[in-house]
């Protein structure tokens, strides 16, 4: 049963990274169709802070039944709660945090909603089973390069996203409509500073944890957010001629 279950994990690792290659092209045909980019009046919506504390929430669940429910072989290890840690810190900020601190947020379309709660229910079992019953780490990977760097990375990313998200929240003063450009912090290089803090969030998560399900959350999460971040990108030199000619996609001087 646990061999299964381990080829089982295995196999959804690789499946995720398939589905982030399919998504990447998908969304480079069609684009993300919400937000500021959904069809004015479209059926089907759901209000913005209740769409994303519950479609966020199964990756915040998930690990904590990991935790409490069946015995958990590997979280008697340092490495494994550490890395769990991680991800439920993250997903604590963006279900319980983030989504009552949106400013008149544009409705959710339903299918939005939906494929997000999906993905979070497969990556949140995929990641919790992972590091509570399988995962194996030696006794020094807590002082391993590998870990330390990716540990690193991971904050640096989490304090860029959060950042980020607070320039783009304060872009309007109470009561003013429409949209600014960005200013200050990464916003001062890239046009998805707040993307580009979460890629390398999940990317350090990845290295620590040096397993394919790592890896394959931040190739899932780069091949999403980078489309979308194309997507900005355009729609920013589109609507505003004087934005930034310097400014680059999503990692700062290079694309």
């Amino acid at each position: 049963m646990e061999l299964a279950e381990r080829f089982l994990l295995d196999a959804l690792a690789y499946l995720e990274c398939a589905l982030g290659v399919v998504c990447y092209v998908l969304l480079k045909l069609v684009g993300s169709p919400y937000g500021r980019y959904a069809s004015p009046g479209s059926a089907f919506e759901l209000p913005a802070r209740a769409a994303w504390a519950v479609q966020e929430l199964p990756s915040l669940a998930l690990p904590l039944l990991a935790c409490a429910g069946a015995p958990a072989e590997r979280l008697n290890r340092w490495p494994n709660c550490i890395l769990l840690a991680m991800f439920l810190v993250h997903y604590a900020q963006r279900t319980l945090v983030f989504p009552f601190l949106i400013r008149g947020g544009k409705p959710t379309p339903l299918y939005a909603f939906l494929l997000a709660f999906i993905f979070c229910t497969y990556n949140g079992y995929l990641q919790s089973r992972y590091l509570s019953q399988y995962a194996v780490y030696a006794d020094d990977w807590l002082s391993d390069p590998r870990f330390l760097t990716g540990s690193a990375l991971w904050l640096i990313g989490m304090l860029i996203n959060i950042h980020s998200d607070h320039v783009l929240r304060n872009l309007r003063k109470p009561g003013e409509t429409g949209y600014k450009i960005p200013r200050g912090g990464l916003f001062e290089y890239i046009s998805a500073a707040n993307y580009f803090g979460e890629v390398v969030e999940w990317c350090g998560y990845a290295l620590a944890s040096w397993s394919i399900q790592g890896w394959a959350f931040a190739v899932f999460t780069f091949c999403v957010l980078f489309t979308r971040a194309q997507q900005h990108h355009k729609w920013y030199h589109e609507k505003f001629e004087d934005y930034p000619k310097f400014r680059k996609i999503m990692i700062p001087f290079l694309v």
